[in-house]
């Protein structure tokens, strides 16, 4: 980890018409960073990364795998990255954990930890860390054949450290369905069984097996329920309880390419019922877990600590993925995120908060009053690392982070849209692809009345927002040419808005 650093003395001004007072804050920034590396989302050392993968808690450590390729910065043949943390903070980055082998190129899956040793890969003493994952035969896709894709396992009996290649491997072969991968797979208490979720094309396949090896189909969701403007990716299936009554349902997600409700790549959710074998809801309305572009693929920890259902996205989009500004490295994660479940005026709603931890400087907080007509203006800050918190009980406002190269960042909301909406086609560089500067949009019309919390964390290359504690969520990569230093807070309405404990603090790296 890089631990030179510099200092760098800024002045914090604000201003708004009716006062203006300055204060000098002391920042610290890591020396020789490339542009846009996020300092508090993790990434890659070097080259291309994309799904999240494997994600499973053991013995102290969080596992994150995930698709990488170590040759280049654009999409290659894919193996298993490794880092592990001991916080969901800080990431020690490991060794290549799974290569591509005979059966093909290592796509993306999950990891279970064995503690009855069902496998016989391990013991009860030394249960196994078993890696579930597709493999994608590459000759075998430009042969034309569409059983390209199966599923096959490995093993590891010191946490992950070093893997086994399961010698059997494939031990799901594919009958001719052409996109067949991305096992998700957990263990069943109630039927002692384990389960495995395999999307199928533009739907979703249960799987169960005894002992990791031999699978058997039990059943099928989703051939007519939620949007299939693109191929289903991703899948994702867990049990939580209502916040409000305990009642406890299960939560489907599934990642989907393209047919977001913003273009490209998105990830929805199912809430129903689950009995050991079925998935089943009775939801007819298309939900979303993230009304941004840049949250896709991510799956939840299996065996975190409390039970807690700890989530984790790939922070980038298939549709300008590999043409990104940067050029060691390419894509990051989203923060991780607790997810928990609500029901608002008779509607269930998956929320998704950051998890606590983050190490924070506040550089200023206070009620902050603005004027009808009129902009308030909080400068000198290094905004592009940063968390932005207040309250306020107003449904129309805009926000704008701004640069001194004039570049501008505009988050909106309006009231009689029932909207928030998101422009970054000022943000910095977007014409690196031709959907990259699109206006992104958000309803918000199930919002409670009154005051709520909106949360804003912004990266050096990314911004995530949290509204009512994760109620409605966007997330979105940004590449300014120059930091923000500037938030613009704009009312258009004839009447003055509040907020409250307007708080602006810096984020400390992570490297």
């Amino acid at each position: 980890m890089l631990k030179n650093v510099f200092l760098i003395s800024l002045f914090l001004i604000f201003s708004c018409k009716e006062n203006k007072s300055t204060f000098k804050v002391q920042e610290t920034f890591e020396e020789n960073l490339e542009p846009y590396r996020p300092q508090f989302h993790f990434t890659p050392s070097e080259k291309w990364m994309n799904d999240p993968n494997g994600l499973v808690y053991h013995q102290g450590l969080y596992h994150l795998f995930y698709q990488y390729y170590p040759d280049d910065i654009v999409w290659g043949p894919m193996h298993w990255g490794h880092a592990t943390s001991k916080d969901m903070l800080y990431w020690d980055r490991k060794p290549i954990a799974l290569y591509p082998d005979k059966n093909g190129y290592i796509f993306s899956g999950s990891a279970v930890i064995d503690i009855n040793n069902t496998s016989g890969f391990g013991s009860k003493e030394t249960p196994a860390l078993v890696a579930i994952f597709t493999y994608h035969d590459m000759d075998g896709e430009k042969a034309g054949r569409t059983d390209f894709q199966t599923q096959g396992i490995a093993y590891s009996l010191d946490n992950g450290e070093s893997f086994n290649v399961y010698e059997a491997n494939p031990v799901i072969k594919n009958n001719g369905i052409k996109d067949f991968r991305d096992p998700k797979v957990f263990w069943d208490d109630k039927t002692e069984n384990w389960n495995m979720l395999l999307v199928a094309g533009d739907h979703l396949q249960i799987w169960q097996s005894k002992n990791l090896k031999d699978w058997q189909k039990v059943s099928e969701f989703g051939r007519n329920q939620g949007a299939h403007g693109g191929v289903w990716e991703c899948p994702d299936l867990f049990p939580l309880k209502i916040t409000e009554t305990e009642e406890e349902k299960w939560v489907l997600l599934i990642s989907i390419n393209p047919g977001a409700p913003n273009g490209g790549s998105g990830t929805q959710y199912f809430v129903g019922d689950f009995d050991g074998t079925t998935f089943t809801s009775s939801q007819k309305e298309e939900k979303w877990l993230d009304w941004g572009t840049d949250n896709y693929a991510g799956v939840t920890y299996n065996n975190a600590p409390g039970n807690k259902r700890i989530f984790l996205g790939w922070m980038s989009n298939w549709a300008y993925a590999r043409d990104t500004p940067t050029e060691k490295w390419r894509s990051a994660m989203t923060i991780p995120r607790e997810l928990s479940l609500t029901k608002t005026r008779g509607v269930y709603e998956l929320v998704n908060y950051p998890l606590e931890g983050l190490q924070k400087e506040l550089q200023e907080v206070k009620d902050v009053n603005v004027a009808s007509n009129s902009k308030y203006t909080l400068a000198g800050f290094a905004i592009n690392q940063s968390e932005i918190v207040f309250k306020t009980a107003e449904r129309d406002f805009i926000l704008h982070f701004t640069n001194p190269k004039g570049e501008r960042l505009k988050l909106s909301l309006n009231k009689k849209e029932n909207m928030m909406v998101l422009d970054r086609s000022q943000s910095g560089k977007v014409a690196f692809q031709k959907d990259f500067a699109s206006i992104q949009k958000m309803p918000i019309a199930n919002l409670p009345e009154g005051e709520i919390e909106f949360k804003i964390l912004i990266d050096w290359s990314s911004i995530e927002i949290f509204v009512n504690k994760g109620q409605y969520v966007m997330t979105a990569q940004i590449f300014p040419n120059e930091n923000y230093n500037s938030v613009i807070i704009e009312n258009t309405l004839d009447e003055s808005i509040n907020f409250k404990e307007f708080k602006i603090s810096k984020v400390e790296s992570i490297w």
